[in-house]
């Protein structure tokens, strides 16, 4: 017992220092076990297995039934969680007896055994409760309910509660219900507040109808094309109220404008028109490239180098910043890499249900760039993928619209699972890609006017907008949005005298940009949900144009000596315009001397354009005769003086034949019968 009293008092630092786990766990006050009932509170480290060994029969088939489930020492019990022994199996007092006499046999049958390993296992005092050594806390950790058991190290580990399956279902299918249902709120109202048609600003191109219209991907610049041949820059940062472009040109002479594209990079613009060669400029309106013409006499036509026939539209590559595709009424869709303009890079030929020739007139890369579709004028859509041969068709869809009428545009969403297109049948149909057979939806009466009409998704594909020409009867365009979950009308926009024909929604600006029949360009934004582009430049005033001081610059002369004559150098000059400037040098050219019209500077003027002339006019005649005289006029003035005073032949027959004698005419029955006509 003075061992025992010794060890008690000299381990209240190991008491300290126990895990919560090894602690007992204690009852209140109230429910404390009698003085008759004996439990054994055990200490110290974990008993080796030849020890457990050597209980009762009880305690071998407690250590037997958890030897399966105990993995860790008694030490690392302090890992489970107080909550966790409230789905422990409780015990009546009864059964805590027997464990605690179960205990007391193994105490005292240790204490016989010398190979016991640790310190000595202390036992309750005969007639009192009190623990050996310091008092145990009555709580360790949070408050755990009222139980009889006393937890061993050796015993059944304690699992968390399990919950049934059902309950976790219900609960789950409750948790997203809920969040579907507060998603589709918030979607809702998405809706009706993303659509920026609040203000709208308008500036004109030109007097013909816009048919290209492109925004590069960073929402700074505009390109805008039209049926008058031109095309024009405008700078969102540089502009002010005047809405004045920085560029406009004629890139493709006198062909109309059929499509604008900026590249994935913005550092480059495609333009698309009426001839068979595509264009590429930079953002400031240099040309960088011109396509190569294909030879139109050849048959087969992944021969050619190039388009023999006229475009019909373009696009970039949405990552590739070197390759872009075209389409032609060749029956071909070529792609093309900027650095090798001289050829392109792959061909697809568009085919009709007889394998005869059919034009592409709208053609489109999807988001990721996997897939090419081309709209055809047999009404079909046809799909290649970019990871094969472009043998054969990956999709393809016949009677996609009316065989006949050009599909204006194709536009992929941004997802990539759903497809748009417009067509001239005065249809817009949303198809989906994973049952590409019949569309989900159609809207009908959508009259359109132009081979450009396009069509476009929202930034969140939630909306889908296209737009309507003015028919007969009618006076203003219409601009429809619908939703691509129901297909319903969200918005009904008119634009009064004026076609709509492009459309772009930008997702960076949250603006609409829309090209006009009339000439103009529309951009209608929010002040709260766009960003930059329209709001650039809608406060700027007007900038006036700087005049020179008289004073100051009479005060400062500017003395530029380089633009005095002598300081002056040449700028080289083409070959031809020099030598069309030397042949009008009578010296450079030897140019012989031009005849004189009229004597001066000591010399004769020409008398007549032969020599007897200047003969007669200089030497025979003392009298000038004049050039415009009337010959017979000067001849019958001197007839008087020539039968009064005659000079050369009456003189010679004045003595022999005085009296001039003229023969008689004959009558024409003398003529001799050898000179008549015969009768036959």
């Amino acid at each position: 017992m003075d061992a025992l009293a010794g060890y008690g008092s000299s381990s209240e630092e190991e008491e300290t220092n126990m895990s919560p786990a090894i602690q007992l766990k204690q009852l209140d006050i109230k429910d404390q076990p009698k003085d008759d009932d004996k439990v054994v509170k055990r200490y110290g480290p974990p008993k080796p297995k030849r020890f457990m060994n050597q209980g009762t029969n009880q305690n071998q088939s407690n250590v037997s039934s958890t030897n399966n489930t105990i993995s860790e020492p008694c030490n690392n019990m302090s890992k489970i969680k107080p909550e966790d022994t409230k789905n422990e199996t409780k015990s009546t007092q009864g059964e805590s007896s027997d464990e605690s006499d179960s205990s007391e046999n193994s105490s005292s049958s240790d204490d016989n055994d010398g190979d016991m390993i640790g310190p000595p296992i202390p036992t309750s005092l005969e007639d009192n409760n009190d623990l050996v050594g310091p008092p145990v806390p009555e709580l360790i950790g949070p408050p755990i309910t009222p139980a009889t058991e006393v937890v061993h190290c050796y015993s059944e580990l304690v699992k968390p509660p399990v919950t049934s399956q059902n309950d976790n279902t219900k609960e789950i299918s409750k948790t997203q219900a809920d969040e579907d249902e507060m998603s589709d709120e918030d979607n809702e109202e998405e809706d009706k507040l993303v659509v920026p048609l609040s203000k709208d600003i308008t500036f004109r191109h030109g007097s013909k109808a816009v048919t290209g219209l492109a925004i590069d991907p960073a929402g700074a610049r505009l390109a805008s094309g039209a049926v008058d041949y031109e095309v024009k820059f405008w700078d969102f940062a540089g502009m002010d109220s005047s809405f004045h472009s920085f560029r406009s040109l004629y890139p493709c002479g006198n062909n109309p404008i059929k499509c604008i594209e900026y590249s994935s990079t913005g550092d480059a613009v495609l333009i698309v028109s009426g001839m068979s060669q595509a264009k590429i400029y930079d953002r400031d309106g240099s040309e960088i490239l011109e396509c190569v013409k294909g030879d139109q006499y050849i048959a087969d036509l992944a021969r050619t180098k190039g388009h023999t026939a006229p475009l019909t539209s373009g696009m970039w590559h949405p990552y590739l910043r070197q390759e872009f595709m075209t389409a032609s009424e060749d029956s071909t869709c070529r792609l093309w890499d900027v650095g090798k303009g001289s050829q392109h890079k792959s061909i697809m030929k568009c085919k009709t249900k007889n394998g005869l020739k059919t034009n592409p007139t709208a053609c489109t890369y999807s988001r990721d760039g996997n897939l090419i579709a081309c709209g055809c004028l047999d009404g079909s859509i046809q799909m290649w993928d970019t990871r094969k041969m472009f043998v054969n068709t990956a999709k393809l869809l016949r009677d996609a619209h009316q065989s006949g009428s050009d599909i204006s545009c194709l536009q992929f969403s941004y997802h990539g699972n759903m497809l748009s297109s417009r067509s001239n049948d005065d249809t817009l149909k949303l198809w989906d890609l994973r049952n590409f057979k019949k569309p989900i939806f159609v809207a009908g009466n959508l009259f359109s006017r132009y081979g450009s009409t396009s069509c476009t998704f929202s930034p969140n594909d939630s909306m889908i907008m296209t737009g309507e020409s003015i028919n007969k009867g009618e006076k203003d365009g219409k601009l429809h949005i619908f939703k691509t979950a129901t297909f319903e009308k969200v918005e009904e926009l008119s634009i009064p005298n004026s076609h709509i024909i492009k459309i772009i929604w930008h997702p960076r600006l949250n603006q609409i940009f829309i090209g006009c029949g009339d000439g103009s360009v529309k951009i209608f934004f929010d002040e709260d949900k766009s960003a930059r582009g329209a709001k650039l430049f809608i406060g700027k005033k007007k900038t006036k144009k700087r005049q020179m001081d008289v004073i100051s610059a009479a005060a400062q002369p500017i003395i530029t000596p380089h633009s005095l004559p002598m300081f002056r150098q040449e700028k080289p000059k083409p070959l031809h315009k020099k030598l069309e400037k030397e042949r009008q040098d009578p010296v450079k050219s030897h140019r012989p001397d031009l005849p004189i019209k009229s004597g001066q500077g000591g010399r004769v003027a020409a008398s007549g354009s032969t020599l007897s002339s200047y003969v007669i006019r200089n030497l025979g005649l003392s009298k000038r005769v004049e050039d415009d005289q009337d010959p017979r006029e000067a001849i019958l003035k001197y007839a008087k003086d020539a039968a009064e005073n005659p000079y050369w032949i009456t003189p010679a027959y004045k003595k022999t034949q005085p009296d001039a004698i003229f023969k008689k005419e004959e009558d024409s029955d003398d003529e001799a019968e050898s000179k008549k006509p015969r009768l036959v």
